[in-house]
């Protein structure tokens, strides 16, 4: 019995969602290689120096291993960088509502390889109103936010 190459099935590229708390920004952080713990890392480095330095005060994670070289992004944050409990969502509101806005427009299991990086700006996210902003949108709020 012979046996040809196998054929790998393609490996999900993932985001990392970086979202402000105050004002619902959102930016997508595209992981192409994977979500190891370094690779989220070189990734946000990247992300993280396109911010001013008063839009990085602090970050909530979750327990993921992919967090394991958060002590390296430590710097970026003027606050520093908090953990939820396991099993706490709830400590992660404002991401976890996101989350679920993201999938309007890129559904679970979505090949995000075949978006380009404009794509996965969600601009749609950013300039939609919300109630919880008194109907300004995330980027006119993030504007106005940084111009203080």
């Amino acid at each position: 019995m012979e046996e040809g190459p196998r054929r790998r099935r393609p490996q999900p590229v993932s985001v990392a969602t970086l979202v402000d708390r105050r004002t619902r920004y959102l930016r997508l952080v595209p992981l192409p290689e994977g979500h190891s713990a370094g690779q989220l890392r070189d990734a946000l480095i990247v992300t993280l120096g396109t911010l001013p330095e008063r839009a990085r005060r602090s970050l909530t994670w979750d327990q993921g291993s992919e967090m394991a070289r958060h002590h390296e992004l430590a710097p970026y944050f003027t606050d520093g960088i908090f953990f939820a409990r396991p099993g706490s969502p709830w400590e992660r509101g404002t991401n976890e509502n996101t989350n679920g806005l993201i999938r309007q427009y890129l559904p679970k299991r979505t090949n995000l390889s075949l978006h380009t990086a404009d794509d996965l700006r969600v601009s749609e996210l950013n300039d939609r109103p919300r109630k919880t902003l008194s109907w300004q949108t995330p980027a006119q709020a993030f504007a106005a936010a940084l111009a203080l």
